[in-house]
């Protein structure tokens, strides 16, 4: 790998901190750092590169910050296949699962050609309104469909492959991929998905009754949803960081991307580990 690009939480103290000394470290094993213009900013490093341009100018996008973070670059890439190291700063870390003390020996053996890579699937969401398609968006973990801030429920007809399920009267409904499992999916009483499992998995939250549980489906199946409510506080978001205001009868479409995004993982961690460890199974 001869070009790496760095994208960190700029207001994140640590990461200053860090680039300082990795971008020397970078350069003196022949590797070129390539950061976004806000990350070039934060290191007082001048000419860095517009962020959506990054993925197509490197061979690695190396991510400083916790799972937000990289989320929000893996929507950046889109169809690029460039692989993504995720390096935590804080917080659980499902996907930056990198440790502070852990960068400099994985950075090592990637360069070494030490890795190994897993391949996760993307969601598509497209937004339809009276027939006319008007907001398509992608995501790593989820698309949810939430209520606004009034204590109401909605009314959610789902179809799956065409086939009518229910209509889900609850606070809102996430639909996830297997990596999103352990994120807003888990919190609702989802079930735990190995991540490179080809599933998708439709949770309902706080469901009016109770006996309306988790369903997990085939990647490949296609999901459409009415929303059936008047409230025209519903919203659609991706990944909980881009959002989208629905209204009565629209109708959103959830489906597998044709894409996938590339992760690295560091050498030596298996999922059960990183499971155990963020979970803290076992402990007392």
């Amino acid at each position: 790998m001869k070009r790496i690009g760095i994208i960190a939480k700029f207001h994140k103290p640590e990461a200053k901190t860090i680039l300082t000394e990795l971008v020397p470290w970078l350069t003196a094993r022949g590797v070129e750092a390539v950061l976004d213009e806000e990350t070039a900013k934060l290191a007082g490093i001048a000419g860095g590169q517009p962020k959506p341009d990054l993925p197509g100018l490197v061979d690695l996008l190396l991510v400083l910050g916790g799972d937000g973070t990289l989320l929000s670059v893996a929507r950046l890439i889109g169809t690029r296949d460039v692989p993504i190291l995720g390096v935590n700063l804080g917080g659980l870390g499902f996907l930056t699962e990198v440790t502070l003390e852990e960068i400099y020996s994985t950075l090592d053996a990637v360069l070494q050609g030490s890795y190994e890579v897993t391949h996760r699937i993307l969601l598509t969401a497209t937004v339809h309104r009276q027939g006319e398609r008007i907001a398509e968006y992608v995501a790593l973990n989820d698309a949810v469909i939430n209520k606004g801030v009034l204590a109401r429920m909605i009314e959610l007809e789902t179809y799956i492959d065409g086939q009518y399920v229910t209509t889900f009267r609850a606070d809102g409904l996430i639909l996830s991929t297997p990596t999103g499992s352990t994120a807003y999916c888990l919190a609702a009483g989802g079930p735990i998905v190995y991540p490179t499992l080809r599933a998708l998995v439709v949770t309902p939250i706080c469901p009016h009754t109770l006996t309306l549980r988790p369903i997990v489906i085939p990647d490949a199946a296609k999901i459409e949803i009415v929303q059936s409510s008047t409230d025209e506080n519903t919203c659609l978001t991706m990944d909980g960081q881009v959002g989208f205001t629905l209204r009565h009868r629209d109708v959103i479409k959830v489906g597998r991307s044709d894409h996938t995004i590339t992760l690295l993982k560091a050498p030596g961690k298996d999922y059960f580990q990183i499971l155990r460890t963020k979970l803290k199974w076992g402990e007392r």
